[in-house]
Formats: structure tokens, sequence, C-alpha cells
């Protein structure tokens, strides 16, 4: 059969390996398009979805005057917001716009302290998501004093919450031998693991990084959180798991062969350890492994950080506190032991 070209056709293959076919196209509700190409049923189908009306977009509610939300709306057109990086501004958003569809239709001045003392009692359970909200809302409050809407911060008197955690578990040695037993040298995903632990770098850039990125025997990363730019030295085993996959634009890719979202790989990675017996084991828990491997090798502060993109020296310690107390009180009397050997000490 001759080769067809119809506009807003996309084709996918599934994960049994059968090519999918559906219409596409901005403004339009996605449409399956059954059977082969060119056959009465697909072209009819096709037909079908041609002749369909665009969906009509919801119209969207006004904010009041010095509403809430009016006031989330300025926070967002502020140098405050629109400096940051695309990704900080996608999370502060998420927060602030859930924020808002609740307690949007207040208005901005009669919010008091007592209110949101009551909104964060209700949100006990998650002490991180009161923290972040907490937060945006100060500068959102902020801005509220600035353009004369109120004359006080209402955040500014509410409870800090304060919370005792180490946050993404750190990969023992134990747990990364548990997953290389289970995943052979060679799979994607060892390939994974490797990227991971021997660079030290967030999910984030992982899933960006290929071929094009290696050079004169280093990987060059340019940080998405920090912008910051790296190179750092191939680890032996790093090199060899790269060596043993096709050269791409992305060395970890999906089912489908396309690049991995942040997200979508965390998920896949969780899935994996999960399946070497590791549950609850993330990719940043290999970050935090690779700092405290780096630490318990008598790295720097300064040598760890230039590896792993850090900035400030406390937060190295973030990802060192797991170092092995034991090895590195060793270091530190057999350090001592020669220093008083060498002064003449007997």
């Amino acid at each position: 059969m001759a080769k067809i070209d119809l506009k807003y056709v996309k084709v996918y293959k599934d994960r049994h390996g059968r090519l999918r076919h559906y219409y596409r196209r901005k403004g339009f509700s996605s449409v399956t398009l059954p059977g082969v190409p060119g056959s009465a049923e697909f072209m009819a189908a096709y037909a079908e979805a041609e002749g369909r009306a665009p969906r009509q977009a919801s119209p969207k509610p006004r904010s009041q005057p010095r509403s809430v939300s009016a006031l989330i709306i300025e926070y967002y057109k502020s140098a405050s917001f629109l400096t940051l990086r695309d990704s900080t501004k996608r999370g502060y958003r998420n927060i602030l716009d859930r924020f808002r569809a609740k307690y949007g239709d207040r208005g901005a001045a009669s919010i008091e302290t007592h209110h949101l003392e009551a909104i964060f009692h209700g949100m006990a359970a998650t002490p991180g998501a009161v923290r972040n909200l907490r937060k945006r809302l100060r500068k959102v409050f902020g801005l509220a004093v600035r353009l004369g809407w109120r004359q006080d911060n209402p955040v500014t008197e509410t409870e800090g919450v304060k919370t005792k955690t180490e946050g993404f578990t750190a990969w023992s040695e134990e747990d990364i031998a548990a997953f290389e037993r289970h995943w052979p040298s060679g799979s994607r995903e060892r390939l994974a693991l490797a990227l991971l632990l021997y660079t030290g770098q967030r999910r984030s850039d992982v899933v960006t990084m290929g071929g094009q990125h290696v050079a004169n025997g280093r990987i060059s990363v340019r940080q998405l959180k920090t912008d910051a730019r790296l190179k750092v030295r191939l680890h032996p085993a790093l090199r060899n798991e790269i060596d043993a996959h096709p050269v791409s634009m992305t060395f970890l890719t999906t089912q489908y062969g396309a690049p991995f979202s942040a997200a979508g790989f965390t998920q896949w990675f969780r899935e994996r350890a999960e399946q070497a017996g590791l549950v609850g084991r993330t990719p940043h828990g290999l970050r935090k492994a690779a700092g405290r491997r780096l630490a318990e090798a008598g790295c720097t502060a300064k040598e760890i950080a230039a590896v792993l993109g850090h900035t400030t020296l406390t937060e190295v310690e973030r990802y060192t506190r797991s170092a092995d107390q034991e090895k590195l009180s060793d270091a530190a009397m057999d350090r001592l032991e020669k220093s008083e050997t060498g002064t003449g000490a007997v």
C-alpha cells in the first residue's frame, strides 16, 4: 500500500510493538484511528475527526479587585516571581494556585493570622507542604503590604513548622550491591545507577545526559536547578556502562525510545529498585550516596562541592551526613598518631 500523508496523524509503538495511530490537533480532542492507514475504517475515522469542532475553552472567571486571587495574580507579575527559573515558577504556581482555588474569593485584607493558622493546622499531616505554602504566602502578602492593600503581613506571625527529617534515604553500600546483583552490567537499569552514582547529579540533569556531553574523558553538565556548568571526570564503572550502549542524544530512554521526563524517570527507577528488593529508594538517594562516598574517600568539602555542584559548604554537609563515622574517626586518629610520632611523642 502506498504511503499516505495525512495531517495531524501521529503514530506510536505500544509496549507490545504494535503501531497505534492517533489524530492529534491543537485545540481538538485526541482520537484513536482504527485499522490500517488508508483502509476504509481508518479513513472514515479520520474524516470524522477532521469534521469536529474544536474544544470550547472554559471562560476564566475574573478575579474580584483586591481579592486573594487578584493578589496572587499581581505576584505572578512581580519581578520577584518573573526572575525565577521556569522550573521554580511551575513549582510555586502549583502551590499558590491550589490555595487560590480554595480561598481566592476572599479579600486580601480580610486574611488574619488565625485564619492561616487554621489552614496550616488542617495540613499538619504534611509538614513539608505547610512549610512550602507558608514560604510562598509570606512573599505574596509581603507584596500586599507594598501595594498598600493591607498594613501588615499575616504570615509573619504564624508559627513555623519544625521538622526533623533526613529527606530522601541515602543508598547504603548494601543497597547498591543488591541493585547491581539484580540488574547486570549492560542493562538500562545499571546504566541509570552508574550515571546517578558516579556523577552525583540530580535526576533532572541525568535524564538529559547523552553522548554529546562526553569528551576528553569527562562528562559535561549544565545543572537545571542552579545553571552551574560542571565537568566531571568519567569513573571507569560509568565508562563501562556507557560503552555497553549505543551512542545517543540521551543515554536513558523509555521503552518507546523517547527521553525520560524527570518524574517519569523517578517512577521507573523506583520500580526497578523495588524489583531488586529495595523499597523507598530514589534517584536522589544515590546523589546522597555519591556525597557520602566522596566524604569517606577523604575528599574535602570543596572537592565534594565541585562534583555535586553545590555553591555553599552547608549544602555539602547535607549530603555527607551519612558518611561512615567509624572510618572517618579512624582516619582522624591515624593522623593524630602520626602527628604525635612526628613531634617525638612516646
